[in-house]
């Protein structure tokens, strides 16, 4: 069963997080502990409106910061209501790897604007429809449109995203209910498949798994991933500000 989602989906379940919820997930890539990564939502104004920033950032640590470093900066701004963003920025430092991008979303223009401030160029992208995410921002929009007390295992969710300055279909498929082990104690949690483009960074299509908790939350627990070359895994490490009431399964 396949659902586009859409802005109504906002009205049907909990909103699941609120200004001040922050996450640090501790990244794992093969035997090495790789990197930190932060996410944290704030209330803010973009050109008047009411919005939430989701600004997320990531460092690498030990060895790897040594052999190859990693230095992430992302930010999205999107609208409270309805969990469209208006702009997403992103600074990369990944090796010799580097991006600094700017994305500004138009919706009266039916366009998405990307700005290469490396390359000192914009290009204009057209959008099919009044929504599209960005690669933040569509973890949130996620998060606020699945009902996990009505989801069914096989039941896939697909929206419009922008990766860097492309447009695609992205397209997520509930897999099963776990209990997962995490260092805050048994949790159960709904296990999804996010489907990735295969070739560049992950070794195929269904490369990537993602744990979020089972309740109003949906706090991401854990990911995992085969990569090209080698696999990595996050795990939550810290979290505070949630919205609701956290559940850990007591045998």
């Amino acid at each position: 069963m396949l659902l586009f989602l859409g802005v109504w989906a906002h009205a049907q379940t909990p909103q699941s997080f609120k200004a001040g919820e922050w996450f640090r997930f501790r990244i794992h890539y093969g035997i090495f502990n790789a990197s930190y990564a932060t996410l944290k939502v704030t209330d803010s104004l973009y050109e008047g409106m009411p919005v939430y920033h989701v600004s997320g950032k990531g460092k690498s640590t030990g060895l790897l910061g040594i052999f190859f470093k990693v230095d992430d900066h992302y930010e999205s701004y999107f609208d409270k209501k309805t969990g469209k963003p208006y702009k997403y920025v992103l600074k990369v430092e990944e090796g010799p790897t580097t991006k600094d991008k700017e994305v500004y979303f138009d919706y009266d223009k039916s366009i998405v604007t990307v700005k290469n401030n490396e390359r000192k160029k914009s290009d204009d992208l057209p959008i099919k429809g009044n929504h599209v995410q960005d690669m933040l921002s569509v973890f949130y929009f996620l998060r606020n449109s699945i009902d996990q007390r009505k989801i069914v295992v096989n039941q896939e969710f697909e929206l419009d995203m922008i990766y860097d300055d492309e447009l695609f279909k992205f397209k997520l498929k509930f897999l099963k209910r776990e209990v997962l082990r995490t260092k805050f104690g048994k949790i159960p949690t709904l296990v999804f498949r996010p489907y990735v483009a295969s070739g560049r960074v992950f070794k195929e299509q269904e490369s990537m798994t993602v744990w979020v908790s089972d309740d109003d939350n949906k706090i991401p627990l854990r990911i995992k991933a085969d990569l090209t070359v080698g696999s990595i895994k996050a795990d939550l490490d810290a979290f505070k500000g949630l919205k609701h009431s956290f559940t850990i399964k007591v045998d």
